[in-house]
């Protein structure tokens, strides 16, 4: 297992979204080569080795407090509705209690001008809370049937209104909490990022170049693998027998081929991902000019008729998981331990992501990272 990742915990799935490539597929390697990059005696500039260890870092630091800022987005626009129909009904229910009260105060007054004295109905009128008002119901027995019923409806109205705006105040205060860890949540991926990028450019033409070589042989042996991987399908589909490929299969060696309505959503899943193919990864968004990676997989199977979550760690309970010698198109692929990146499946060992910041929603092997990334395989529908 790469050393970047941690130790899964059993039952447990932390949020996040994928570690870019760069950070993780590239710079990994690049310890093989940190012994002769190392700085000079003297010289303050870091190691390549600890470039690659901080930036790996901050995009995982990144990647975490983005899946926090999709759940508190959703959360937050939840609950601003939950707010306004509060806040719409303690408005008709205001109104109602004021046409309640208007009715008592007019029995209020015809009693005083008949010189009845103090007003039977007027007592409610005086009262404050709900309980003031049953306090005083031995007086309904000198009302009339029509005042009795305007007393019980100024009481259910009085009672109703109160309660509601009880629950209006509650929704304000967890509002304001959801937008508070929406603000937090997005200065922390704004920075972590920034610091990344900073690191980066702080590398020489040399290291870069080396980088970049790193990243393409990374690249190839992906390819070489994803080769593999469509040569292990074909067989399986041929009547062959083949073990699952990669740390990252779970499932059982039985799980039954998907149904032609499986293969009929994940057509359209797939016509829908193939569509944004260019567009640009911007964090924290879900389409249609840009997406990140759960924002592209969700976007894609809500085309296809079936709502996924909006997160990863969610998304990864949202089906059924199959090994990865079994992945078919349209199933989802899920990365590292904390499961903080997600493609969806296209045969022949690939797939169509949106990797991270600064690329494109594009084609690529899923074992653009190795076998060990892969964290499993689940078929949505």
């Amino acid at each position: 297992m790469a050393s970047h990742r941690k130790s899964r915990t059993p039952g447990t799935r932390v949020a996040g979204i994928r570690t870019p490539a760069l950070a993780t597929a590239a710079l990994t390697s690049v310890a093989l080569l940190s012994q002769t990059a190392d700085a000079a005696p003297g010289d303050d500039r870091p190691s390549l080795e600890e470039v690659e260890k901080k930036v790996g870092d901050l995009y995982r630091q990144a990647e975490s407090a983005t899946e926090k800022y999709n759940a508190a987005k959703e959360k937050t626009t939840k609950q601003r509705k939950r707010v306004d129909t509060l806040l719409d009904d303690v408005a008709q229910r205001t109104q109602k209690l004021n046409e309640a009260r208007a009715e008592l105060g007019s029995y209020a007054a015809a009693q005083y001008r008949t010189g009845a004295g103090m007003p039977d109905t007027a007592t409610f009128l005086l009262a404050e809370t709900p309980q003031d008002v049953f306090d005083q119901r031995q007086v309904l027995d000198r009302m009339t049937g029509r005042q009795k019923a305007a007393v019980d409806d100024y009481v259910t109205q009085q009672t109703e209104t109160m309660k509601k705006r009880q629950e209006a105040t509650e929704s304000l205060r967890t509002l304001t909490e959801t937008q508070g860890d929406l603000k937090t949540a997005k200065a922390t991926v704004q920075k972590k990022l920034a610091d990344a990028r900073e690191l980066l450019s702080k590398l020489t033409a040399e290291e870069k170049a080396r980088l970049a070589a790193i990243e393409k042989r990374k690249q190839e042996e992906a390819a070489r693998k994803a080769a593999e991987l469509a040569r292990q399908q074909a067989a399986q589909q041929s009547g062959g027998t083949s073990e699952s490929s990669g740390s990252g299969s779970t499932g059982s060696a039985d799980t039954p081929p998907a149904d032609s309505s499986y293969a009929a959503k994940a057509e359209k899943a797939l016509a829908f991902a193939r569509a944004q193919i260019g567009k640009p990864y911007v964090w924290g968004a879900t389409g249609p000019g840009s997406y990140d990676c759960s924002g592209l997989t969700q976007a894609a199977w809500k085309a296809a008729g079936v709502s996924l979550p909006r997160t990863t760690y969610d998304q990864v309970n949202a089906g059924t998981t199959v090994p990865v010698s079994q992945a078919q198109p349209g199933d989802l692929v899920f990365f590292y331990d904390d499961v903080t990146h997600v493609g969806i499946y296209i045969g022949n060992g690939m797939m169509i992501h949106a990797p991270k910041p600064g690329t494109y929603v594009r084609e690529e092997s899923i074992y653009y990272d190795g076998d060990s990334a892969i964290h499993s395989i689940v078929r949505p529908a």
